[in-house]
């Protein structure tokens, strides 16, 4: 068996592999050693993962974990593996950044350009096997742009400083139980502003019909195709993963069609192509 992870700064997708095609699939809290301790890390997969699969190991032996994840840098990663490696003592251990998964969920063996927008953004151009380069995402106060947390943050800026009108920002108040000194206090004050902001921005799905969010999440795409994608320079279609990209598609297709690029597959998360990817080690196993 194997355990392949998608992780974002939300939440993580498990899944769970064995040889004969059964997959069980598992979320928990996002994982990101960026913002958490390796103590932290391991409390998550002790206490929200490994209530839910312990029941399914008795099927064999878990002889790899394939984790992708948000933040996982060469200097950062090494948190998520001894995390993995003291939980899974085991299973080989592989970690590597959530944009090379999305690359190879999108792409498998076949180079060209991934994205994705999620809770954050970041782009990447692939050889079929790894990232040879990518536009620095810079994170959601310099950079990601397109991401959930961007979106947010305009939004929320939008709202506060009058742009969008008192009907919206009534409304807004009212749907998140929510007031200014509250969300600059979740901002500046508490952990992960960026999952909060990126929570906020749902407001635009409910509200995407009106003329001024459909506005606001347009210039969205467009600054993350302005800032990123047009420096990679491509012919080929462009392939997204997450869930700003897969809920809002209508309006990157139409950002992307009048900037002149070619839109390629959207997936809400790239775990189906990592299975394909990694299939070949997924092996029956007996204990």
């Amino acid at each position: 068996m194997v355990l392949i992870a998608d992780s974002g700064s939300t939440k993580v997708h498990w899944c769970l592999a064995t040889a004969s095609g059964q997959c069980s699939h598992v979320y928990t809290d996002g994982i990101n050693p960026v913002f958490q301790t390796e103590e932290q890390i391991r409390h998550c997969v002790s206490n929200q993962l490994l209530p839910q699969i312990a029941k399914l190991l008795w099927a064999g032996t878990l002889t790899h974990v394939f984790f992708y994840g948000a933040g996982c840098t060469p200097e950062k990663k090494i948190l998520v593996q001894s995390a993995l490696e003291t939980v899974f003592k085991k299973a080989e251990v592989f970690v590597a950044s959530d944009m090379l998964g999305a690359a190879r969920g999108l792409l498998g063996h076949n180079a060209g350009v991934a994205c994705i927008l999620g809770t954050g953004s970041g782009s990447c151009f692939y050889n079929g096997e790894t990232i040879e380069w990518c536009v620095p995402s810079l994170g959601f106060i310099l950079g990601d742009e397109g991401s959930g947390a961007v979106l947010g943050k305009r939004l929320v800026s939008d709202l506060l400083k009058n742009q969008l009108g008192d009907d919206l920002k009534e409304a807004f108040f009212k749907e998140y139980n929510t007031s200014m000194p509250d969300i600059i206090d979740r901002v500046y004050r508490q952990a992960f502003p960026n999952r909060f902001l990126a929570q906020l921005s749902r407001f635009c799905a409910d509200y995407i019909d009106d003329p001024r969010i459909h506005a606001l999440v347009y210039d969205h795409f467009v600054q993350f195709i302005r800032r990123n994608l047009v420096q990679y320079k491509t012919d080929q279609p462009i392939g997204f993963v997450g869930s700003i990209a897969y809920y809002y598609k209508p309006i990157l297709e139409e950002a992307m069609k009048a900037e002149g690029l070619p839109l390629g597959t959207i997936l809400k998360d790239p775990i189906e192509g990592l299975l394909s990817y990694h299939k070949a080690v997924i092996k029956p196993t007996t204990e």
